[in-house]
């Protein structure tokens, strides 16, 4: 005969594990997927002309085109 009770009891320990797991708030987030949009950014500004230019613009100003604003000492 089939002891019912240590069925359920693995029957629900696994349901509970799968939902602690699935209920997790970094399971849908991936690092990867960021890094990657990130730089298909900065090729996409990289490419085109307005960021070509701008990145020139921003290197006879004197500073990074990262640091986004003026120049330390103006």
């Amino acid at each position: 005969m089939i002891d019912y009770f240590a069925l359920a009891l693995g029957h629900g320990l696994l349901a509970i594990a799968l939902l602690r797991l699935m209920l997790r708030d970094g399971l849908d987030a991936d690092p990867l997927i960021g890094e990657l949009k990130a730089e298909t950014e900065g090729n996409r500004k990289a490419t085109s002309v307005a960021g070509r230019n701008a990145a020139r613009r921003a290197k006879m100003n004197g500073h990074d085109e990262a640091e986004g604003g003026p120049p330390a000492d103006a």
